[in-house]
């Protein structure tokens, strides 16, 4: 636990407020926001599952596909690449910059029935679209029923 020191002419409420102000600023830090599925992990991802396997969507709009890698080892997939918007012109300044560009990456550990290795993707209209297959053990199968 951190100490406050108090000086005279302080007013204990006052020291309280500052600490809530920095916890609020350390709180609103982008950085906090990333992590394994935090809201500021890109790129965003819907994961389904089905019988023969996963199917991930990624949202990766504004980029060239061969810019774009992904990995499957063991039960980990990860996506990676690289966003760079090159305007018409020389000696542009920036007015606002809201679009991110740059390199990034992210990995997303999937459950020991998933084969990663084994991952297909294609890359269209904005999206990453990644089919995972299921481990043949991890497959339902039918077992036939005989007779006595």
């Amino acid at each position: 636990m951190a100490l406050l020191r108090f000086e005279s002419g302080l007013d204990p409420l006052s020291a309280l407020l500052g600490l809530q102000e920095e916890l609020d600023r350390f709180m609103r830090n982008p950085a906090f926001a990333m992590g394994p599925s935090g809201s500021g992990a890109y790129p965003p991802v819907n994961i389904f599952d089905s019988a023969d396997g996963a199917l991930i969507v990624a949202e990766i709009p504004g980029l060239d596909a061969a810019k774009l890698t992904v990995t499957g080892t063991g039960h980990t997939l990860a996506i990676g690449g690289e966003r760079q918007f090159e305007p018409d012109g020389k000696g542009l300044g920036y007015h606002r910059r809201e679009l991110n560009e740059g390199k990034f990456s992210r990995s997303i550990q999937l459950p020991e029935e998933y084969e990663a290795g084994r991952a297909e993707a294609r890359y269209e209209a904005g999206l990453l679209v990644v089919r995972v297959p299921r481990t043949e053990q991890a497959k339902a199968r039918q077992i036939t029923v005989q007779t006595a």
